[in-house]
C-alpha cells in the first residue's frame, strides 16, 4: 500500500548545519495489515510516523528517502493518511461538537449527506445513539469514547493507511482492550494498512503481522511478529526481557543500563555499544547495516553477521 525507502528526518538548527534524528529507515505497509514500529522513547518512532504525512514540527524536516503508494505516486501530505494519537483529549477542540469537528473531515462529495455518513461512521466504531454524541462536546464524553470518536473522523476521509500513535496510552486497562479490539476490527472491515506506534511489546505480539524496532534513530531489527520469540539483536532481548511477568514471578526485572542517546550525541560505531553486554571492539569503530538473517527478517547486528563473533 505505502512504501517508505531510506526514511531521513533532519533537525535544521540553522542554513548549514543538520543534526540527524532519523536516518535510513525502511518501511512496507501492506493493505489488511498491522505494522508495529516499536522501541524506547526517544528512537524516533512518532518522528517517522509524521514525516509519513508531512505532519513534521517546526525544525524538523524530512530531507531523505522516498515515500510512495504502490503505484509508485509519491505520497503528499494530508492524502490517504489518517493518524489517531494518544491523548484524544487534546486532539480535540472542547469548543466545538463532536459532530463539527468529524464534518471537518469529510470529503467534499460527502458533505451534503453529512449528517448520515457522521452517524455511520459513529455507528462503525461502537456508538449506539450517534446523534447524542454528535451534538456532544468532548468534555461530556469519557477517555474511551473520545477516542472512539477521534478513529470516526480518521475514517472519515476513506485513508488508505490509518497511523496510531500510542493510541491507548491515555486509557485505563479495560478501556485499552476495547479500543485495540476496535482497532483490529476496523482493519478488517476497510482492508486498511495499519502503522501501530506502542511501547506494549504484548500488544505487539498480540495484532501485529510485522514488527520494526527502532534504537537512537534506525531500525535494528524488523520482520514478522513471531521475531519476538527469538529476537536476535541484544536491544530487542532487552526490551522483552524487561517485560512485568505474570503474578508470582519473584524474579527482579532484568532492565537496559543507560538511556537512548540524543540526535547529535549518538555514539561511533553501533548505537547501542555502551549499553550492550555483548558489545566488542568492532561494535565499537564501525555501525552495523540491516541485513537479512531469514525469510523477511532483519538485524542490524555485527554478532548476527555473517560469521557472528566466530
Amino acid at each position: 500500500m505505502l512504501t517508505a525507502a531510506g526514511l531521513g528526518v533532519g533537525f535544521l538548527p540553522e542554513p548549514g548545519r543538520r543534526v540527524a534524528v532519523v536516518e535510513g529507515v525502511d518501511l512496507c505497509l501492506r493493505a489488511g495489515r498491522t505494522t508495529a514500529l516499536v522501541g524506547e522513547s526517544g528512537c524516533g518512532k512518532s518522528v517517522t510516523a509524521a514525516a509519513l504525512g508531512g505532519l513534521l514540527p517546526r525544525g524538523l524536516a524530512r530531507d531523505r528517502g522516498e515515500i510512495r503508494w504502490a503505484n509508485g505516486i509519491p505520497c503528499r501530505p494530508g492524502r490517504g493518511l489518517a493518524y489517531v494519537f494518544q491523548d484524544p483529549g487534546e486532539c480535540l477542540d472542547p469548543v466545538f461538537t463532536i459532530g463539527s469537528q468529524i464534518r471537518e473531515t469529510l470529503p467534499p462529495e460527502e458533505r451534503g449527506q453529512a449528517r448520515a455518513r457522521m452517524a455511520a461512521l459513529l455507528r462503525t466504531v461502537g456508538f449506539a445513539e450517534p446523534e447524542r454524541v454528535l451534538a456532544s462536546y468532548p468534555h461530556q464524553l469519557s477517555g474511551g469514547m473520545q477516542q472512539r470518536a477521534m478513529l470516526a473522523m480518521a475514517l472519515a476521509s476513506r485513508p488508505r493507511v490509518l497511523v496510531a500513535d500510542e493510541p491507548t496510552t491515555a486509557l485505563d486497562v479495560t478501556v485499552q482492550a476495547k479500543i485495540l479490539r476496535l482497532l483490529a476490527d476496523l482493519q478488517r472491515l476497510e482492508n486498511l494498512a495499519v502503522l501501530l506506534i506502542t511501547h506494549n511489546l504484548g500488544v505487539v505480539a498480540e495484532i501485529a503481522d510485522e514488527v520494526h524496532v527502532m534504537y537512537a534513530g534506525r531500525t535494528v531489527e524488523s520482520g514478522p511478529v513471531e521475531l519476538l520469540r527469538n529476537p536476535r539483536h541484544p536491544y530487542v532481548r532487552g526490551l522483552l526481557q524487561a517485560l512485568p511477568q505474570l503474578a508470582g514471578s519473584a524474579e527482579r526485572l532484568a532492565g537496559i543500563e543507560g538511556s537512548v542517546p540524543s540526535p547529535g550525541r549518538r555514539p561511533a560505531g553501533c548505537r547501542f555499544h555502551p549499553r550492550c553486554a555483548e558489545a566488542r571492539a568492532l561494535c565499537r569503530e564501525k555501525e552495523p547495516e540491516l541485513r537479512s538473517c531469514a525469510a523477511g527478517h532483519a538485524v542490524a547486528c555485527w554478532a548476527c553477521a555473517e560469521g557472528g563473533w566466530a
